[in-house]
């Protein structure tokens, strides 16, 4: 039988790479509770409404991507393709419209059939942050703020850079999709053919389409600017002012849509140029519609959703600061002191791993290569006098010590 491998896809996350993926989720976890925000977390499946009512019966999530199944029940069921839907589904099923603002953090599997490839997987992982119920525009430049701060403290902020862009009101953007529809139909010849079948039902993808040929078409379209009412200019120049008072650097640009009708306003992406085509790294937007779709009032909302996988790939493994305490009793004879020594390391939070099999030289050795950062040697004479040597690896210095002063001092710094 030939070995088993993950499925085509997926992937395990095990040392380096788990390490990155934790610290993502930390740093996010972090800065998020910072700014008020409280961590959710939603079932990995949902009702396959949740998903087919919310990203559209034409977009490409819903038709070629998701993993929908039907139960013993019968019931349609589809495990999550992003995270924005199922919070707002909790938001409703909890009773939590009438206690607004609520302030989310998530994180999880997403899980989504398309061509792997770096940095994109069939299940991946997101962070991702909503803040329901305002329609202030000073607080999408603060829910940008805390996206930029959690990227920071990833030390990315000289490998990404924010652009933005103004999706306007339901208004707006009506008389912009008829005047693309009219361009469109005029050059329909010249589409690519996934954009000639999204022509009348979903324009607005065609503007983020990467085939060249619509690329070309698209120089010419009629641009979104010219067909802002009063109301969306004014929205856009307090996001604008926003993000100058909160000290975001961004540049504009105009190929940043969503195609659904429920997103308005503020369309905004960090991209990056170290992940080749997979260059987007943390996305959002402003949507008043998707509360209402999962049966509750009309509240507006912005979020966004960052790819764990693709921030790992940016960062270096996070250093460990704590103490890595192994414990070497010299005999069977001092194993029950070891033990008792090992467990109270652990009680103070001390990473602490006991090393008693083997010759004793080899155990030094591999502790060491192992990365412990403090060594405890248990010999028969040290503890007969209730005492034990304690080497410091990074002075490369060493101690005979009291055990409850060596406790004292790898539980509590010295």
């Amino acid at each position: 039988m030939p070995a088993l491998q993950p499925a085509r896809g997926t992937h395990d996350l095990i040392g380096d790479e788990a390490r990155r993926h934790a610290h993502v989720i930390q740093v996010a976890r972090r800065v998020t509770a910072r700014y008020g925000y409280e961590e959710w977390s939603t079932p990995i499946f949902e009702d396959t409404r949740v998903f087919s009512r919310t990203l559209g019966d034409t977009s490409d999530v819903v038709t070629k991507e998701m993993y929908s199944f039907e139960d013993r029940g019968g019931e349609s069921l589809t495990l999550r393709p992003e995270g924005t839907a199922a919070i707002c589904r909790a938001f409703v099923s909890n009773g939590l419209t009438q206690k607004l603002p609520q302030r989310v953090f998530y994180n999880g599997p997403m899980f989504r059939y398309e061509r792997p490839q770096k940095g994109r997987f069939r299940q991946f992982h997101q962070i991702g942050a909503e803040y329901l119920g305002s329609s202030d525009p000073l607080v999408d430049a603060e829910t940008i703020a805390m996206a930029q701060m959690i990227l920071r403290e990833l030390g990315l902020e000289q490998d990404v850079s924010l652009q933005i862009n103004t999706l306007g009101d339901v208004e707006s953007r009506l008389a912009w999709r008829k005047a693309l529809i009219a361009y469109f139909v005029a050059h329909q010849d010249a589409l690519s053919d996934e954009s000639r079948a999204r022509l009348h039902q979903n324009p607005l993808r065609i503007i983020d389409s990467k085939s060249s040929q619509d690329r070309t078409l698209l120089q010419s379209a009629p641009s979104y600017s010219d067909y802002l009412n009063p109301a969306s200019r004014e929205f856009y120049d307090g996001l604008r002012r926003g993000l100058d008072l909160y000290g975001v650097a961004y540049t504009e640009n105009p190929h940043i849509v969503r195609g659904l009708d429920y997103y308005s306003h503020t369309a905004f992406e960090f991209v990056t140029e170290k992940l080749g085509a997979q260059g987007t790294v943390l996305a959002g937007g402003r949507y008043e519609g998707l509360v209402a779709e999962m049966g509750g009032p009309s509240i507006p909302a912005i979020g966004w959703a960052g790819g764990i996988e693709r921030l790992a790939l940016l960062i270096a493994p996070p250093e460990s600061h704590g103490k890595y305490v192994v414990v070497l009793p010299m005999g069977d004879a001092g194993l029950p002191e070891a033990i008792s020594l090992l467990q109270k390391l652990r009680e103070g939070d001390v990473r602490a791993e006991m090393a008693h099999h083997g010759a004793f030289k080899k155990r030094m050795e591999r502790a060491i290569k192992g990365g412990a950062t403090h060594l405890i040697l248990m010999g028969e004479d040290e503890l007969a006098q209730g005492r034990v040597i304690l080497r410091d690896l990074s002075l490369r210095a060493q101690r005979d010590v009291p055990i409850d002063e060596a406790l004292r001092f790898l539980s509590h710094g010295a």
